[in-house]
């Protein structure tokens, strides 16, 4: 694997970019029962791509926690109470990179995530997907990245045992970003 700069993202100039909170899409899903799962997504969510000159890209980037929804107020109460997400006292998820890497035609972007007041090492999988003139108000660049992320890693450990074996709520949660960023003047 290499370090990946930004040559590796054709027309991704100089310059920060910054997150169109209107046409980006932050979701998450989570084992259910063991057999299916429950898919929501956060609509308050803010973040930057930073392009040095001649350098590689960085990203910092913010999540409100009490911002998601499943499509079940009864369960998203839940979650966001201390059993889980404890919401009043971690307000904010955080995500920050340390680099960049290749593998193949792939980018790995490394980073570190901040939940319920732990920090952990992370590896977002990320396809660029280009950069666009825009509508009149600069360039916009498209992204879309995954990571899967242990909520036992984060000290969100309940354990909600079911009768036949297994548990009502898995640990692994998939992420998946959907990122436009337009170019700030």
């Amino acid at each position: 694997m290499t370090t990946a700069t930004a040559s590796a993202f054709s027309g991704l100039s100089a310059g920060t970019w910054t997150i169109d909170p209107i046409h980006s899409h932050v979701a998450f899903s989570v084992r259910h029962l063991m057999v299916s799962k429950v898919r929501g997504s956060f609509g308050t969510f803010s973040g930057t791509i930073e392009v040095p000159a001649d350098g590689t890209p960085t990203t910092t980037a913010e999540i409100a926690v009490d911002s998601f929804t499943t499509g079940n107020d009864q369960r998203d109460g839940h979650i966001r109470s201390a059993d889980f997400l404890e919401v009043e006292k971690y307000p904010t998820m955080t995500f920050a990179s340390t680099g960049l890497r290749t593998s193949g035609s792939d980018f790995i972007l490394d980073g570190e995530v901040t939940l319920h007041g732990v920090t952990k090492s992370v590896e977002l999988a990320v396809e660029f997907n280009g950069v666009n003139p825009g509508m009149g108000n600069g360039p916009v660049a498209g992204f879309e990245a995954t990571t899967v992320l242990n909520r036992r890693d984060f000290g969100i450990d309940i354990t909600m045992p079911l009768e036949g074996g297994g548990v009502v709520v898995g640990d692994k949660i998939t992420v998946t970003l959907e990122i436009e960023a337009g170019q700030q003047a």
